[in-house]
């Protein structure tokens, strides 16, 4: 009769805890970690049937600042008997760089399961995981250890070819800038020194107060050719209008010139004879036009 009571009651005994969740763990190994590394914490849950885990009393992944940081969750259910068996694993990696070996630990947490007719916690207890630093703190003083040491020169490169192609674009450089200068600047210039009013005034101005009579005549026939190469035709004192009206530049200067025309009709027709002052009147004359002739 003892032995079928024995019997009985271990009957009962299992078949009570076969309909209890039960839980397993593979811790990992707790040392041997820098950082960087992943470590892998294995969860077994036997759940009976009826029963249930509640996904949000899980960890959650991703939380930031934390020496271990867990990184995902898998799961993998299958039938066992009645129930089932559902395989956690939680993926951590190592986020610490510590100067010395530390000791850090893989939080706690309970799992929330529900019954046909209860509820029920399995609690997950922590566990320590060591991490070590990449290099000791002090290593060895031999040579080419110990402080840090300081950057190696960086290596010399021969920068004679640059230099050179460098001075070669310089002279090119030079000399499409002073091309350019010479088109729009030097010989606008030029141009206009040496248009007919320039050369006349170029030479006038070196016409003496005291000039004799060559010096005269050829002074008044500078500023003839002058006056009838920027006319196109031959000006006289009935087609001055004429002149002036096609170019009104020189309108300010119309009795000026009136003036030079009936001189030189005196000096070359009339032999008359000169009045004081008119080589220095004859040169700012041809000065006078001369500006005339730069504005337009």
């Amino acid at each position: 009769m003892r032995t079928v009571a024995a019997a009985a009651l271990l009957a009962a005994g299992l078949a009570g805890a076969q309909g209890v969740p039960r839980l397993e763990a593979d811790e990992p190994r707790a040392f041997g970690y820098q950082v960087g590394d992943r470590v892998q914490r294995e969860l077994v849950l036997h759940l009976p049937e009826g029963w249930s885990l509640d996904e949000a009393s899980l960890p959650r992944p991703g939380a930031r600042g934390q020496p271990l940081e867990l990184r995902r969750i898998d799961r993998d259910a299958q039938r066992e008997g009645g129930g089932m068996r559902l395989h956690l694993t939680l993926h951590y990696q190592v986020f610490l760089a510590p100067t010395a070996v530390r000791t850090v630990e893989m939080p706690p947490f309970r799992l929330a399961l529900a019954g046909p007719t209860r509820a029920e916690e399995l609690r997950v207890e922590a566990w320590p995981v060591t991490v070590a630093p990449l290099v000791p703190e002090e290593v060895s003083p031999r040579s080419g250890l110990g402080e840090l040491r300081p950057d190696r020169a960086a290596p010399r490169i021969d920068s004679t070819p640059l230099l050179r192609r460098l001075q070669w674009w310089g002279v090119l450089a030079g000399l499409c800038g002073a091309g350019l200068a010479l088109i729009h600047l030097g010989l606008p210039w030029w141009a206009r020194r040496h248009r007919p009013f320039g050369r006349a005034w170029n030479m006038l101005r070196r016409l003496a107060p005291e000039a004799d009579d060559a010096q005269w005549r050829a002074a008044c026939r500078q500023l003839h050719a002058a006056l009838d190469v920027t006319a196109g035709e031959v000006v006289f004192e009935h087609t001055l209008e004429r002149f002036v009206a096609a170019r009104p530049a020189y309108a300010p200067l119309r009795e000026e010139l009136r003036r030079f025309l009936q001189l030189s009709q005196r000096e070359f027709f009339a032999a008359a004879p000169r009045e004081p002052g008119d080589a220095q009147w004859l040169a700012g004359l041809a000065r006078r036009c001369r500006d005339a002739e730069l504005a337009t």
